[in-house]
Protein backbone atom coordinates (compact mmCIF):
# COMPACT_ATOMS: atom_id res chain seq x y z
CA UNK A 1 0.00 0.00 0.00
CA UNK A 2 1.47 3.00 -0.75
CA UNK A 3 0.92 6.54 0.55
CA UNK A 4 -1.51 8.12 -1.97
CA UNK A 5 -3.51 4.65 -1.46
CA UNK A 6 -3.56 5.36 2.86
CA UNK A 7 -4.74 8.71 2.43
CA UNK A 8 -7.53 7.61 -0.29
CA UNK A 9 -8.48 4.77 2.09
CA UNK A 10 -8.43 7.10 5.22
CA UNK A 11 -10.63 9.53 3.41
CA UNK A 12 -12.83 7.09 2.29
CA UNK A 13 -13.54 5.48 5.55
CA UNK A 14 -13.95 8.77 7.78
CA UNK A 15 -15.79 10.47 5.22
CA UNK A 16 -13.79 13.46 4.83
CA UNK A 17 -12.04 14.48 1.62
CA UNK A 18 -8.84 13.69 0.70
CA UNK A 19 -6.75 17.11 1.02
CA UNK A 20 -7.97 16.87 4.95
CA UNK A 21 -7.04 13.21 4.66
CA UNK A 22 -3.71 14.28 3.09
CA UNK A 23 -3.23 16.81 5.78
CA UNK A 24 -4.01 14.75 8.81
CA UNK A 25 -1.47 11.97 7.10
CA UNK A 26 1.16 14.79 7.41
CA UNK A 27 0.57 15.78 10.52
CA UNK A 28 0.83 12.69 12.10
CA UNK A 29 4.03 11.88 10.40
CA UNK A 30 5.46 14.91 10.81
CA UNK A 31 4.89 15.02 15.06
CA UNK A 32 5.69 10.91 14.54
CA UNK A 33 9.31 12.29 13.45
CA UNK A 34 9.49 15.70 15.66
CA UNK A 35 9.37 13.01 18.92
CA UNK A 36 11.23 10.33 17.78
CA UNK A 37 14.29 12.90 17.34
CA UNK A 38 13.56 14.59 20.02
CA UNK A 39 14.23 11.18 22.02
CA UNK A 40 11.07 10.65 22.96
CA UNK A 41 8.44 7.69 22.38
CA UNK A 42 5.44 7.58 20.41
CA UNK A 43 3.23 5.02 21.08
CA UNK A 44 -0.32 3.70 19.71
CA UNK A 45 -1.44 1.33 22.19
CA UNK A 46 -2.06 -1.87 20.51
CA UNK A 47 -0.31 -1.43 17.19
CA UNK A 48 3.19 -0.34 18.56
CA UNK A 49 5.64 2.21 19.31
CA UNK A 50 8.27 4.59 16.96
CA UNK A 51 11.58 5.34 19.16
CA UNK A 52 15.32 6.51 18.48
CA UNK A 53 17.92 3.91 19.63
CA UNK A 54 21.74 4.44 19.21
CA UNK A 55 23.77 2.35 17.03
CA UNK A 56 27.31 2.25 18.56
CA UNK A 57 30.18 2.58 16.49
CA UNK A 58 31.92 -0.73 14.62
CA UNK A 59 34.28 -2.06 12.45
CA UNK A 60 33.05 -2.82 8.27
CA UNK A 61 34.20 -4.34 5.93
CA UNK A 62 33.86 -2.56 2.19
CA UNK A 63 32.25 -5.50 -0.29
CA UNK A 64 34.15 -4.39 -2.65
CA UNK A 65 37.87 -3.87 -1.94
CA UNK A 66 37.53 -6.23 1.47
CA UNK A 67 38.98 -3.07 3.57
CA UNK A 68 37.86 -2.89 6.52
CA UNK A 69 36.57 0.76 7.53
CA UNK A 70 34.82 2.35 10.59
CA UNK A 71 30.82 2.60 10.64
CA UNK A 72 30.55 5.88 13.12
CA UNK A 73 28.20 5.68 15.81
CA UNK A 74 24.14 7.01 14.55
CA UNK A 75 20.99 7.68 16.12
CA UNK A 76 18.10 5.38 14.51
CA UNK A 77 14.74 4.98 13.92
CA UNK A 78 12.87 1.98 15.35
CA UNK A 79 9.31 0.17 15.42
CA UNK A 80 8.12 -2.09 18.17
CA UNK A 81 4.71 -3.80 16.94
CA UNK A 82 2.23 -4.11 19.83
CA UNK A 83 0.45 -7.02 21.09
CA UNK A 84 -2.84 -6.53 18.52
CA UNK A 85 -0.44 -6.15 15.70
CA UNK A 86 1.46 -9.05 16.29
CA UNK A 87 -1.97 -11.08 16.80
CA UNK A 88 -3.33 -9.66 13.46
CA UNK A 89 -0.35 -10.47 11.68
CA UNK A 90 -0.13 -13.95 12.87
CA UNK A 91 -3.44 -14.97 11.63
Amino acid sequence: MTREDMIAKMAKEAGISKAAADKAMRSFTTNVTKAVKKGDKFTLVGFGTFYAQKRAARKGRNPQTGETIRIPAAKVPKFKPGKALKDAVKK
